[in-house]
């Protein structure tokens, strides 16, 4: 199938003859009229109502317990990490094929990631590699699990749903059981994504998400832990407001904390999305099911969600041929006005997490060479 096909099914799609961006966020519910309440009330910072309602609306939505507003998803995953008992010096098994954040979070903690290969059929984290690497490298210990080369106690595994594919958590859940490892999963991208009929990210102690403006719904920038555990979820919301001990006028703080809860503004955004977001998913799959049509004639494969879930597909991707069916793809679809952008560049490629200790990486490897997002945005009544 020429790029050309492709790039006039994608503009029957959408309907547009100018520029087609891959992902662009839209406002279509109470997005204005909550702002203005939010500003009447004088309540823009990080305390408010919306602030509230947001993080009941996501709990309720995903089937959590608790939920935590933080002003980006890197904060909540960073929170969602230190809360699990990641520490300096420990590892945390993740997988290369993730955007930095993943990465970045971990970091934060003064941990180092342990890079362990995915699935193919998923993009995430594979729990066989996982299981494979834990039983030749990994020993367990009264006080946790620990890495037999290194000595370094392994903190967490995180998986990723990438692109809001789930991976497959319920294995990867078995796994760290068994080896008495704290699951956190990077739910960033998979707000709306189903392993049958439990949600992403309530599969370990604890998750992360983001509301950035290229998510499936946004609050500008924004993200949200959630988890069961009460006595965490205390703890999340006391560090990220700067660990400030609640009093009527003291400024009084037990630890060191982070200045990282949502505003009241962004969280009025959020409340308006989370209102819309059923309808911004059925047409999310409805694109998804066209393309999926479409590329059953022939030319790139449609990544399709594996049985047994339901994606969000947030970013629709294909897998080309080889590296130059890539490349030509990209350069040919983006200089027509049809924004295409390849996968991430593999985090053990990147010079900060280059030495970081890894397992054989080839299906990564694979898809890094053929996948690239292609558009996915809200198409409304097209």
């Amino acid at each position: 199938m020429r790029h050309e096909e492709i790039v006039r099914f994608i503009r029957s799609l959408y309907g547009e003859e100018g520029f087609i961006p891959l992902h662009e966020p839209v406002f279509m519910g109470n997005e204005k009229r909550y702002l203005n309440e939010c500003v009447d009330s004088t309540f823009v910072s990080s305390v408010g109502a919306f602030v509230d309602r947001f993080e009941k609306m996501v709990a309720d939505y995903t089937g959590a317990k608790y939920a935590v507003a933080t002003v980006n998803g890197t904060a909540a995953l960073h929170i969602a990490l230190k809360l699990a008992g990641v520490d300096e010096e420990s590892e945390v098994i993740t997988q290369p094929l993730t955007f930095v954040a993943t990465c970045n979070a971990i970091s934060y903690c003064g941990a180092r990631p342990l890079f362990v290969d995915i699935d193919r059929d998923t993009m995430g984290l594979s729990p066989v590699k996982l299981q494979e690497f834990l039983k030749k490298e990994a020993v367990v210990k009264e006080e946790g699990c620990f890495n037999r080369q290194t000595g370094r106690r392994i903190a967490a595994v995180v998986p990723m749903h990438t692109f809001g594919h789930p991976c497959r958590i319920e294995e990867i859940a078995r796994v760290c059981e068994a080896y008495r490892i704290p699951l956190v999963e990077d739910a960033a991208e998979s707000l709306g994504s189903f392993v049958g009929d439990r949600h992403t990210g309530t599969f370990g102690r604890v998750a992360a998400f983001s509301f950035n403006g290229n998510k499936t719904i946004t609050t500008g920038g924004g993200g949200m832990l959630i988890t069961d555990d009460e006595i965490l979820a205390r703890r999340a919301k006391h560090v990220t407001t700067t660990a400030k001990v609640p009093h009527p006028y003291r400024y009084d703080h037990d630890e060191i904390g982070y200045n990282y809860r949502l505003p009241n503004l962004n969280a009025a955004l959020g409340c308006a999305q989370m209102e819309k977001l059923d309808e911004i998913l059925a047409d999310k799959r409805r694109t998804a099911e066209a393309y999926a049509r479409f590329f059953e004639k022939g030319g790139p494969n449609f990544f399709l969600a594996r049985e047994g879930t339901r994606a969000n597909y947030w970013l629709n991707a294909l897998v080309l041929e080889n590296g130059e069916e890539r490349d030509r793809f990209l350069e040919e679809t983006n200089r027509s006005g049809v924004m295409t952008r390849p996968v991430w560049t593999l985090m053990n490629r990147l010079p900060m997490f280059a030495e970081a200790p890894r397992g054989d990486l080839s299906e990564a490897e694979w898809l890094e060479e053929r996948v690239v997002n292609i558009p996915s945005g809200y198409r409304g009544k097209r």
